[in-house]
């Protein structure tokens, strides 16, 4: 097939990017060909303006353009850049700039497909922006090795991102797990695949220490009823193991142990905080008995393969989401190790998906989760450990964990401080790259990184199922809560009457 001509190169080049002129306007994101050094070279249009030889910036009457344009004729021209991504047979960028004057053309449909075909393991997200009829692919095993980001504002198609990434890896008999923080994913029905719902539940037998302090709120500085709290910890865990005890109540066999020493002469100077750490356990008890259970088992031991696995933090604040996740994201690489070291432990790697990323991992503050997500981005990729970070927020989203994801999926983003953080994280992401983020509409997004051979622009497939997010239809909502005020006022004005009332 013919390709057609759009413009020619002109100016100085290089061997990375190259400014073209055209008559006729092309589309930022297009790819073009063009054959120099006996080889035809892919290429990538960035940029964009429209000019006029004869209307100039100098031009400062209405009138006079309007002249200019009655007897000017046809002199505006088009002018962009084009980034080169290399031959179209192995995609290896060139040594040598193509010739000012070289034919620029539309790049042949035949052999985007070649490329955006993924051979072995290959997740479909969607279609060129710019050439619907080639299919975008993406390598699932670059992709959960080498780690993914998937960065949008508020509405931008992020949850319908997710959907069609993991229904991609479900579909190859994948197993994922999500940190659902909206409960959006438990009720979505995959095509490829179950949901297995895991409840927001820990046994404090599987806990860790610090885990455990971090919900009971005492702060770092407090040393001696973290003291306490530990030597009490120590002895309900032995009691409970050692089975010397008659209940399960965990944090009721710290609290008499520690009130033995309240009342015990021998202890009195530190009286006043054996009291607070009683208080706080107290406090955790309110706060969080609903998440902690003795029964409960190991919920890495409750993981499947083909299975969405789901642990729905909706209705857990953000201290116990941090405990949840980073135990969790712990557990699993450890278990992941141990597997690969002796055959004992989580038998298959795990696509680990972080949604609101930027709470449980942010930019200036400690938390234990981003200690595991920073971990897991580092060393996951030899233990079949792979992440997702999912935000709408990355300027507030840890930078060291965000530029180990070697894979992202850029939707709209307008915010420039947004934009820069991204920009910051990932070499591949270019300044007239970032210049499309704000103009990109929903569910288009820019996808770059090792999962797929060049940049592109994609339009994401629409998930084919329903997923329990998004925004209220408002209008409808305020109807239903007409109609039911209506429908009470009356009931009670029946029951009014029933009892014998008289208006």
């Amino acid at each position: 097939m013919t390709s057609k001509v759009i413009g020619r190169c002109i100016g100085e080049t290089s061997p990375i990017m190259v400014t073209f002129v055209s008559k006729k306007m092309p589309r930022v994101g297009e790819y073009v060909s063009m054959e120099y050094d006996e080889k035809v070279v892919l290429g990538m249009i960035e940029s964009l303006i429209r000019g006029s030889v004869s209307i100039t910036n100098d031009i400062y009457d209405p009138k006079t353009i309007e002249k200019i344009r009655e007897i000017g004729g046809d002199d505006h021209y088009i002018k962009g850049s084009i980034r080169i991504l290399g031959d179209i047979e192995d995609l290896k960028i060139p040594r040598i700039p193509p010739p000012p004057g070289t034919e620029v053309k539309i790049a042949d449909s035949s052999v985007l497909k070649k490329i955006f075909h993924v051979e072995y393991a290959p997740l479909k997200l969607g279609n060129l922006i710019t050439q619907e009829e080639v299919e975008v692919e993406v390598d699932i095993n670059n992709m959960v090795t080498r780690h993914l980001a998937i960065l949008a504002m508020t509405g931008a198609g992020k949850s319908n991102t997710v959907a069609v990434v993991v229904d991609g890896i479900l579909k190859m008999n994948g197993s994922v797990l999500i940190f659902d923080m909206h409960s959006e994913y438990v009720q979505t029905k995959f095509k490829n695949g179950s949901v297995n719902p895991l409840k927001a539940v820990l046994n404090p037998l599987y806990l860790e220490f610090y885990e455990f302090k971090r919900l009971t709120r005492i702060p770092d500085n407090a040393y001696i009823q973290e003291r306490y709290l530990r030597r009490a910890h120590k002895l309900a865990l032995k009691s409970m193991r050692e089975s010397t005890v008659t209940h399960n109540d965990f944090l009721k066999i710290m609290e008499d142990q520690l009130n033995l020493w309240k009342d015990d002469n021998n202890y009195t100077q530190d009286k006043k905080s054996i009291i607070d750490v009683v208080n706080k356990l107290d406090d955790m008890r309110d706060r969080y008995g609903n998440i902690l259970d003795m029964n409960a088992p190991d919920i890495i031991d409750k993981l499947k393969l083909k299975s969405a696995n789901v642990i729905d933090l909706g209705s857990v604040d953000e201290y116990a989401s941090d405990v949840i996740v980073s135990h969790v994201m712990r557990k699993v690489l450890k278990k992941r190790k141990d597997y690969l070291r002796n055959e004992e432990g989580l038998e298959f790697p795990i696509f680990s998906i972080i949604e609101e990323a930027h709470i449980l991992a942010p930019n200036n503050r400690h938390t234990e989760s981003k200690t595991w997500i920073s971990r897991i981005a580092r060393e996951g990729r030899k233990f079949g450990v792979g992440l997702c970070l999912v935000s709408q927020s990355p300027k507030s989203l840890d930078s060291d964990s965000l530029s180990q994801a070697n894979n992202m999926i850029i939707l709209r983003l307008v915010e420039p401080t947004d934009q820069r953080h991204v920009q910051m994280a990932s070499e591949s992401l270019s300044d007239d790259l970032i210049s499309q983020l704000p103009s990109l509409n929903i569910g288009e997004a820019i996808v770059l990184g090792l999962m797929t051979k060049i940049p592109t622009l994609v339009k994401i497939d629409q998930f084919k199922g329903k997923i329990a997010g998004g925004d209220l239809d408002i209008i409808s909502e305020w109807g239903k809560g007409l109609e039911k005020q209506e429908q009470n006022l009356e009931d009670l004005d029946k029951e009014y009457l029933d009892l014998g009332g008289d208006y």
